[in-house]
């Protein structure tokens, strides 16, 4: 029997620091994370990031809690529920990290007969911290709990078109009515050293002008090459000219080198560039979560106003969308039909 997993991020059980801070250690304390010895990682982690981290995570969640509970988490389940009215096998929903558990979500499906599972990371571009570390974690669980199960992975849907069709109608649903002088395409940030542990040729990742333009099998696993990528199509459907629209990465941490530009400093340079207007979009996301929410709808917009800006607009991700909805459950069923 078949069945399906959607497996998102995660997020504490609630905004307080008592749960703040074992969802931030689970969460730093994964080698695809913070990707350094485990003793240098608890060091960092342990003895420096989590002695004060919680408290501010803590203030930036209540900012965003909902009486529902956490936004991710209560738009995960909403998107969950109308996928499974869509099809005719068994969907589960699991955090990486958090709750409901991924063991829960492959117990679900174990309790309902399924077997053969498709394993759904719900993350349009391939990357060690999203992506890597929900599979490693599901096999791990398969061999201990659940033997008798197989996996079929749902690579990263960056460019398939319908996803793509999706975000484009979804960004321009939002944009009507918004004279908007340029469009911004923010994504998740990563180390550079991710994009080149991820290269499979172990040469082609210059994280230069050209290698993402350049073909080679290292694009299947290159977060960069993907977000691009993305845009890229999303700007051909919408026909938006170079001028108008522009890419960046968010939520770096200080220390290593990450992906640039950064969306904070791009974004505070704009109103002295004349746009005045700015539409941001976060296309790492499929679902409105603290990264979006706070960090672009509240802080970005803070700080592009109190720059000169004057009209801030933060795109919401496709969430429980219905024709994103009728996507998944497309897929599922072309899968379950095989």
């Amino acid at each position: 029997m078949k069945g399906v997993l959607l497996v998102n991020l995660g997020s504490p059980e609630s905004p307080e620091p008592k749960d703040v801070k074992p969802y931030l250690d689970e969460f730093l304390m994964d080698k695809y994370v913070i990707d350094v010895p485990y003793l240098l990682r608890a060091l960092l982690v342990r003895g420096i990031i989590l002695r004060k981290r919680p408290e501010s995570s803590s203030e930036a969640y209540k900012r965003i809690w909902t009486p529902e509970g956490s936004p991710l988490v209560v738009i995960s389940k909403k998107a969950h529920k109308k996928v499974q009215d869509r099809v005719d096998v068994p969907v589960a929903l699991a955090m990486r990290y958090g709750n409901p558990s991924m063991l829960s979500g492959l117990q679900e499906l174990a309790d309902k007969g399924v077997t053969e599972v498709m394993l759904f990371p719900l993350y349009p571009q391939h990357a060690m911290a999203s992506t890597t570390t929900i599979l490693v974690l599901a096999e791990e669980l398969r061999k201990k709990h659940f033997p008798q199960m197989t996996f079929t992975i749902v690579p990263a849907f960056y460019n398939k078109k319908d996803y793509i069709q999706n975000l484009a109608d979804s960004i321009k649903k939002h944009l009507e009515g918004f004279e908007y002088d340029h469009l911004l395409f923010s994504y998740h940030g990563i180390p550079e050293r991710h994009i080149r542990k991820t290269d499979v040729t172990k040469s082609h990742c210059k994280i230069d002008g050209s290698c993402c333009n350049t073909p080679s099998p290292a694009h299947e696993f290159c977060y960069r090459h993907q977000c691009y990528e993305t845009t890229k199509q999303v700007v051909a459907l919408l026909g938006l000219p170079k001028e108008k629209y522009s890419q960046t990465f968010q939520s770096r941490l200080a220390g290593d080198k990450w992906l640039e530009p950064y969306t904070d400093v791009e974004i505070n340079k704009m109103p002295e560039k004349g746009i005045k207007n700015l539409a941001v979009v976060t296309p790492a996301f499929v679902a409105d979560c603290l990264e979006t929410l706070e960090e672009i709808a509240m802080e970005a917009n803070h700080q592009f106003k109190e720059h000169g800006g004057e009209n801030f607009l933060a795109i919401p991700c496709l969430n429980d969308d219905d024709n994103w909805m009728d996507t998944i459950a497309k897929w599922i069923t072309d899968w379950a039909k095989n």
